[in-house]
């Protein structure tokens, strides 16, 4: 059901809550992120459409990616960022009858990841991803993360040991599994579960990581330990995350993009778009008025 963002369906008590949530103090003091990095881009997505068979479900999507950043994709549920996420390793090629149009360019070379003539497992080497709910392979923790290490064709016992330590550590795993390697990670708690999840897809070392709503199944002690963890990251790896979660995306993102209906309202600095919109349908959204 569409709803008029001018004319609210929330109660006013819940809107005062929201409100009470002070979304601006939350991105005090991360600095202008675009300033930091000038027109440093990893991606960029230039009038991008997709379509689910003839159900168009991206309408000329624009969206800069800065470079060693987190960008955060926020909206209702069916606005179209994963969607959108998922165009960036090419995930829809799974499905018949999906097709794309318009362009993401991914730097420093500039490949069109979405072009006709660029192959997605090349791009899946460079793009990582991790999903709402962990999903661990059936396998031991250490070969859970030098999987994909084993398809770039790592195999050397010494090699895929460093790798496999370092990408633990990057994921702030180690020093609670590093004598448990051989043990079935599907002993780990939730929030372990995700982390080796981010652990692998960090592993092949990719340029761009993709986390899709990653601590939407988490409690509030390991949601805690994943945003640590994104913000830590953002030092060394471009990340783009949908979440639907405001205080999360304040907290941790340096540029948001609102979408709603398959289209890009608006990108802006966090700092921005929770303290001062340019559109009016943002500021009901992020203020818990629309959604």
């Amino acid at each position: 059901m569409t709803v008029d963002p001018k004319s609210p369906t929330m109660s006013e008590s819940q809107r005062g809550s929201m409100n009470d949530l002070n979304l601006s103090q939350l991105v005090e003091g991360r600095g202008d992120a675009q300033a930091e990095t000038g027109n440093a881009l990893r991606a960029d997505v230039q009038n991008l459409n997709f379509w689910y068979g003839d159900f168009q479900a991206l309408k000329g999507i624009n969206l800069p990616v800065h470079d060693k950043k987190v960008t955060a994709l926020i909206g209702a549920s069916g606005c179209g960022k994963s969607t959108l996420l998922r165009c960036f390793n090419r995930m829809h090629d799974l499905y018949r009858n999906n097709r794309y149009d318009g362009a993401i360019n991914l730097y420093p070379e500039g490949d069109n990841i979405v072009g006709p003539k660029t192959d997605p497992m090349l791009i899946r080497l460079r793009v990582g991803m991790v999903f709402q709910k962990p999903n661990p392979f059936p396998k031991s923790i250490y070969e859970n993360v030098a999987a994909g290490l084993r398809i770039r064709g790592i195999n050397k016992r010494s090699v895929l040991d460093d790798k496999v330590e370092a990408a633990l550590t990057g994921a702030a795993l180690w020093t609670e599994v590093k004598d448990r390697l051989g043990e079935s990670a599907y002993g780990l708690s939730g929030g372990q579960q995700q982390r080796l999840c981010i652990a692998r897809a960090l592993a092949p070392e990719p340029e761009l990581l993709l986390l899709d709503e990653p601590t939407s199944a988490l409690d509030p002690i390991a949601t805690a330990k994943v945003e640590d963890l994104i913000e830590k990251l953002a030092d060394n790896i471009t990340i783009l995350i949908v979440t639907h979660n405001m205080q999360q995306a304040a907290r941790i993102s340096d540029h948001v993009g609102y979408m709603h209906l398959g289209e890009m309202v608006e990108f802006d600095l966090a700092s921005r778009i929770f303290v001062k919109p340019q559109k009016e349908q943002t500021r009901a959204y992020v203020t818990g008025r629309f959604g």
